[in-house]
C-alpha cells in the first residue's frame, strides 16, 4: 500500500488527487454534524412525498405503494425555455436549457431508506429508473438523463423520505462531458472501455474491492475523493442501464443493497451520501466508449458526526484525502452485511 503524500491520477477526469495518510490521526475540535433520530413513522401526515398527502404546490399525492414518480415542483429546468444564446464573441456568453426535473420516491414507506427495502423493492426501484431513462431519454430535446439521489440532511436532502431525482436536460453537463472525452480517448486508442480494464485491474489487485456478484463489482477507486467513495461498475461493458438483462437487474439491486447496508453499518447511522449514475448520452448517436457505473460521495470521515469538508487547498488546488482508498476498501469489506437494526 502506498504511504506518505503522494498524488494519485484519476483517467475519468483527468485530474489528480493529494493523497497525504500521515494526516489521518490528528486531533479533531471542528464541526461535529448533528444525527437525526432514524425511527421515523411508516407514514407521516406532515410529509410531502407520503402517499395521500397534499404537496407545497397544492397537488395530492396519489395512494401509491411501492415506486411513485412524478414532475419536480420546483423544477431546476423549465421545458419551454427557448430562445438564442448570446454573448458569444465575449464575457458574458449564455444559452437557454430545455429540461425536465422528476421526483422518485422509492417507497411508500416513509422512514425506510434504500439499504432497508427488500430486494424484490429495489429490483421495482430498478425497473423504474429504465422506464424514465428510456422515457425521457427519446424526447427529441433531451441529450442527457442524469438519475441520482441526495441522502441526509448533511447533503442538502430537505426531506427524509426515500427518494431521488431524476433531471433530463438538452446538453450533456460540463463534467460529464469531461468524462466522455476521457472515456472517447481511451476506446480509440485502446479498443475497449476503460472502465472494462480498470475494473480487470481491480479484481486483480483485490485491494479496494468492497464486493462483488456475477455482474457488478463495487469498489473504492484508486483516485477517490470523499473517505468513503465508492463505484459501482457492470462486469460487462453496457453503455447505460437499459442494456441490462434480467440477470444483471436482480445482480444490481443486490449490490445496491449489500453496499448501502455497509454503509449504514460503518457509523451504526443511516449513513448520508450523494449517489447519481453516469450513463451514455441520449443523443441517438451509438456510445462504444460509454460503460454503466453508479457514484456513492458521502461525506462522513471518522464517525456518525465528523464530516470532511471540501475548503482550503481541496477549493484551490486539487482534491485531498487523508484516509487512504484502501484503508476505507478493507473498513467497508469487513463490515456485516445484515443491517445493525436488524442484528440488534
Amino acid at each position: 500500500m502506498l504511504q506518505g503524500s503522494h498524488r494519485r491520477y484519476d483517467p475519468l477526469m483527468d485530474e489528480w488527487v493529494l493523497v497525504s495518510p500521515q494526516r489521518s490521526g490528528r486531533p479533531w475540535q471542528g464541526q461535529q454534524e448533528s444525527t437525526a433520530g432514524e425511527d421515523l413513522p411508516a407514514h407521516d401526515p406532515g410529509c410531502y412525498l407520503c402517499p395521500g398527502n397534499t404537496r407545497a404546490n397544492g397537488t395530492v399525492n396519489p395512494a401509491y405503494t411501492g415506486v411513485h414518480v412524478f414532475n419536480n415542483d420546483f423544477p431546476a429546468f423549465q421545458e419551454g425555455s427557448a430562445g438564442e444564446e448570446g454573448g458569444a464573441d465575449g464575457f458574458f456568453r449564455w444559452r437557454p436549457e430545455p429540461g425536465i426535473n422528476r421526483v422518485i420516491c422509492y417507497s411508500e414507506h416513509h422512514g425506510r431508506t434504500l439499504p432497508e427495502m427488500e430486494l424484490a423493492e429495489i429490483r421495482a426501484l430498478v425497473r423504474a429508473w429504465q422506464r424514465e431513462f428510456a422515457e425521457l431519454g427519446a424526447l427529441e430535446h433531451i441529450n442527457h438523463v442524469q438519475i441520482f439521489e441526495n441522502k441526509g440532511s448533511v447533503m442538502g436532502c430537505s426531506n427524509p423520505h426515500p427518494h431521488g431525482q431524476i433531471w433530463a436536460q438538452q446538453a450533456v453537463p460540463s463534467r460529464v462531458a469531461r468524462k466522455q472525452a476521457n472515456l472517447r480517448r481511451y476506446f480509440d486508442r485502446h479498443g475497449r472501455t476503460l472502465l472494462e480494464a480498470y475494473v480487470e485491474a481491480e479484481l486483480a489487485a483485490k485491494e479496494r474491492i468492497v464486493l462483488e456478484n456475477e455482474s457488478f463489482v463495487a469498489l473504492v477507486p484508486f483516485w477517490a475523493v470523499w473517505p468513503f467513495e465508492t463505484m459501482v461498475v457492470s462486469k460487462r461493458a453496457v453503455p447505460d442501464i437499459l442494456g441490462f438483462t434480467e440477470a444483471e437487474c436482480a445482480a444490481f439491486a443486490s449490490i445496491l443493497k449489500g453496499l448501502t447496508v455497509r454503509y449504514d453499518n460503518l457509523f451504526r447511522t443511516s449513513f448520508p451520501y450523494s449517489a447519481g449514475m453516469h450513463q451514455a448520452p441520449t443523443d441517438g448517436r451509438p456510445h462504444p466508449e460509454w460503460h454503466f457505473h453508479k457514484l456513492f460521495l458521502p461525506p462522513l470521515l471518522r464517525s456518525a458526526t465528523v464530516k470532511k469538508f471540501m475548503v482550503g487547498y481541496e477549493m484551490l488546488g486539487e482534491a485531498q484525502r487523508d484516509l487512504t482508498p484502501e484503508t476505507a476498501a478493507a473498513m467497508l469489506r469487513d463490515l456485516p452485511a445484515v443491517h445493525y437494526k436488524q442484528r440488534g
